[in-house]
């Protein structure tokens, strides 16, 4: 049975000495990703201080909502440098 660790471990390349090589990640990935959340706490924000029919909880919310989880988030776990 192969333990969370060891599959984080395997999931980076590690030199002969046991140091890590390469990190997928960048600060450019974290920052989109901080946008992409903050994006989607404005949505839920919008959505639950508007009305129940109103502009902004039918139409605002749900395309930061969208755009949130469906664009900013996947970019920011793709983006590459």
């Amino acid at each position: 049975m192969i333990l969370y660790s060891q599959l984080i471990f395997y999931s980076l390349k590690v030199n002969k000495n046991k140091n890590l090589i390469n990190w997928p990640f960048t600060k450019n990935n974290y920052i989109l990703f901080a946008i992409a959340t903050l994006t989607i706490l404005l949505g839920y924000y919008l959505m639950a201080s508007g009305e129940v029919n109103s502009f902004q909880s039918v139409n605002i919310a749900p395309t930061l909502l969208v755009i949130g989880y469906l664009i900013l988030i996947p970019l920011s776990i793709f983006y590459k440098k």
